[in-house]
C-alpha cells in the first residue's frame, strides 16, 4: 500500500500497536519519560480472562522503575514458596521470596486485572487507549513512520470499516502479539517449532482442598505422564493446569468434572473440589523467537518477537524487559542523547536473550512432559541432594529472572576484567545487572544503591556513574577528576561511592560505605569507575585514573555534542 503523508510534521512521537500487558507497559514507560505517544488495539474490549498471571523479581524492578510495579502489586497476591511433588513425593521447597532483591515475593494477579491496572494507569498520565483501530499498513523513511490506522466493525474486531487514518510518528513499536501484523510486514517473521503429542487442559475456579489456600504458595506436581500447577488467580480463584502426553485426551476444552478427576489423581487428594469455574480451556504448544526485534524505526517488543512457551511463567515476564528497555533508549534518542549504537544495541540485546529463553524453555518443558522412567529416576535421586531441584527442573535455577544479562551487547565496554572473570567467579561485569547494598546518605539516613540507580531525582531515563574509592583515603581527588569528564552530559548523575575516604563541603552527592557492603557487591579493592543504564545494567567499567576512557565512551554512545 502507497501512503501519503497527511503534512510534514509529526503526528506523534510514537505509536505503539496493540495493548496488550507489554504494549501497555511501554506506553507507561514513554509517559514516565514524557514522551508523546498513541496505543492502538484491535480489539474492542480487554480480554477477559486471566492468562499470564505472574510477575517475578527483575520485572518488578523494572516495573518500580517507571512507577507502576505499587499500583499492580495492590491487585496481586504475593507468593513466597514453591513446592514441588515428584510423582507424589515432596522434595525441598523453593523460598522463592529468598534472593537478592526488593521485590522477591512474587506478584500472582491475572492478566485481566493486570491489563486494567496499566490502562488506569496511562490514563493518569493523561493518554488513553484508542480501541477498535487496527493497522492496515506502514511506511517508514529516514525521518519517521507513516501508519494507517482503520477503524473495525462494532460487530466484528476482524472486519475493517470506515475512513483510514493516517498518522506519522518518529518511531514504531509493535506489540501485537506472534500473530500480529507488524513483525511480518517488516519481513521478520519465523518458523514455530512445534512439540509433538503435548496438551495443555487448564481452569480457573474455586478450589476447596486438604492443602493450603492462603494464596502464598505455588504447587508443581510431576506425574507420570506430565506436569500440574496449581496457582493463585486475583479474587479467590485457583488456576490448574495439566502439561501432559496427549494420549487418549481428546482434542477439545475440557469439562469442569474432568478436571477435578484429573486433579485429585494427580494431588493425590480425594476430597479436592472446583467450583465456580470461570475459564476452561485447552491448547497445544509452538515456540520460536525472531532473528531480530528491529528494523529501521520500528521495534517489536514482547510476544509480537516471540511465542514462548509456558514453562516458569517466563512469557510476559521476557517482554517487559523489552517494554522497559526500548522506551528509555527512545526517549534518550528524542531528546537528541544518542547515537546509533544506543538504538541498535535494543535489538541486539533483546533478541539474544528471546533466543535463549527459547532454549531454556524447551528444556523446561522436556523436564516436565517429556520424562520417562529413567529421567525420572534420575531427578528422584537428585532430590534427595540438590535443594533447588525444583526450579532447576523448570530448566532455569532463576526463575526470578535476575540473572539475565547482555555479555555482548555493543553498549558494554569493561576495562576491570581480569582472571577472575575468566573462570566466572568475578565481580558483576559489563551487561549484568548492578546489584543492590546498603548504604548510607550524605545526609546521614539509610538507604540503598537501588534508590540512587532507578530515577532517584526525576530525570527519569538518566544514567548513574557509581565512582567507587576503593576503601583508599586518598582516591577522593581521583573520583572528582573523573566525574568532571562526564559533567557535561547533564543526565550522567555522579555518586561517590566512600570506603574509606570523607567529603564534608562539596557539590557532589556521597554515599558512605564504610561496613563494605556496596565494595563487596561490586567486587571492588580499588578506585573503580561504573557506569549503569536506565535499566539497572552496567554498561561501563574503568578505573578510577582513566577517566578520559570513560569520556571516550560516553562519546561514542551518546554522541560528541554533551547533552
Amino acid at each position: 500500500m502507497t501512503m501519503a503523508p497527511k503534512s510534514d510534521g509529526f503526528d506523534t512521537h510514537v505509536i505503539i500497536i496493540g495493548a496488550g500487558p507489554i504494549g501497555l507497559t511501554t506506553a507507561c514507560a514513554l509517559a514516565h519519560h514524557g514522551i508523546g505517544f498513541r496505543i492502538f488495539e484491535q480489539r474492542l474490549h480487554p480480554k477477559p480472562h486471566s492468562r499470564a498471571n505472574n510477575l517475578w523479581a527483575r520485572p518488578q524492578e523494572l516495573l518500580a522503575s517507571i512507577g507502576i510495579r505499587d499500583a499492580l502489586a495492590k491487585k496481586s497476591y504475593r507468593i513466597t514458596q514453591v513446592n514441588t511433588l515428584l510423582n507424589g513425593r515432596p522434595v525441598n521447597p523453593v523460598m522463592i521470596a529468598d534472593v537478592q532483591s526488593p521485590y522477591g515475593p512474587v506478584l500472582y494477579s491475572g492478566q485481566d486485572v493486570i491489563e486494567t491496572t496499566l490502562s488506569e494507569q496511562i490514563e493518569t498520565a493523561g493518554g488513553r487507549v484508542e480501541r477498535g483501530r487496527k493497522v492496515v499498513a506502514f511506511e517508514q523513511d529516514a525521518d519517521g513512520v507513516l501508519v494507517a490506522i482503520a477503524t473495525v466493525s462494532e460487530d466484528n474486531d476482524h472486519q475493517v470499516e470506515g475512513p483510514v487514518e493516517q498518522v506519522r510518528c518518529r518511531y514504531l513499536i509493535g506489540a501485537d502479539g506472534h500473530d500480529g501484523f507488524v513483525r511480518k510486514e517488516l519481513g521478520l517473521d519465523f518458523e514455530l517449532q512445534k512439540l509433538p503429542h503435548v496438551i495443555n487442559r487448564q481452569l480457573d475456579a474455586k478450589l476447596d482442598w486438604r492443602r493450603s489456600t492462603d494464596f502464598d504458595h505455588l504447587w508443581f506436581f510431576y506425574y507420570q505422564r506430565g506436569f500440574c500447577g496449581v496457582l493463585p488467580v486475583w479474587e479467590g480463584y485457583h488456576r490448574l493446569f495439566f502439561l501432559s502426553d496427549d494420549t487418549d485426551i481428546p482434542d477439545r476444552d475440557p469439562t469442569l468434572e474432568e478436571m477435578q478427576a484429573i486433579a485429585r489423581e494427580v494431588t493425590e487428594d480425594a476430597s479436592l473440589t472446583l467450583t465456580d469455574p470461570i475459564w476452561l480451556t485447552h491448547s497445544r504448544f509452538q515456540h520460536g523467537a525472531a532473528d531480530h526485534y528491529s528494523k529501521g524505526r520500528v521495534f517489536l517488543v514482547g510476544d509480537a518477537g516471540h511465542e514462548s512457551l509456558p514453562a516458569g511463567g517466563q512469557g510476559m515476564n521476557s517482554g517487559l524487559h523489552d517494554a522497559v528497555g526500548i522506551a528509555w533508549r527512545l526517549a534518550m534518542a528524542l531528546n537528541g542523547s544518542a547515537s546509533p549504537v544506543l538504538l541498535d544495541s535494543y535489538g541486539a540485546e533483546r533478541g539474544g536473550e528471546h533466543r535463549r529463553l527459547d532454549g531454556q524453555q524447551v528444556r523446561g518443558f522436556e523436564n516436565s512432559v517429556y520424562r520417562g522412567a529413567v529421567k525420572d529416576a534420575a531427578f528422584d535421586l537428585a532430590a534427595r541432594f540438590l535443594p533447588d531441584i525444583g526450579a532447576m527442573i523448570q530448566g532455569s535455577a532463576d526463575l526470578q529472572q535476575l540473572s539475565v544479562a547482555y555479555p555482548e551487547s555493543p553498549l558494554n565496554e569493561d576495562h576491570l576484567t581480569g582472571l577472575a572473570d575468566l573462570v566466572g567467579q568475578g565481580a558483576p561485569k559489563a551487561g549484568d545487572r548492578a546489584p543492590d547494598a546498603k548504604v548510607i546518605a550524605s545526609d546521614g539516613t539509610s538507604t540503598t544503591m537501588f534508590e540512587h540507580l532507578y530515577n532517584p531525582d526525576g530525570r527519569s531515563w538518566g544514567w548513574t556513574l557509581l565512582a567507587f574509592d576503593g576503601r583508599d583515603p586518598d582516591a577522593v581527588a581521583s573520583l572528582h577528576a573523573a566525574c568532571a569528564e562526564v559533567r557535561n552530559w547533564s543526565f550522567i548523575r555522579p555518586r561517590l561511592v566512600l570506603g574509606a575516604g570523607f567529603v564534608r563541603e562539596d557539590d557532589l552527592f556521597f554515599l558512605s560505605d564504610l561496613d563494605n557492603e556496596a565494595h563487596s557487591a561490586y567486587d571492588l579493592s580499588s578506585p573503580a569507575l561504573v557506569l549503569v543504564r536506565p535499566d539497572g545494567h552496567i554498561a561501563y567499567r574503568g578505573t578510577a585514573d582513566r577517566p578520559d576512557k570513560l569520556r571516550i565512551y560516553c562519546e561514542r554512545v551518546f554522541g560528541s555534542v554533551a547533552a
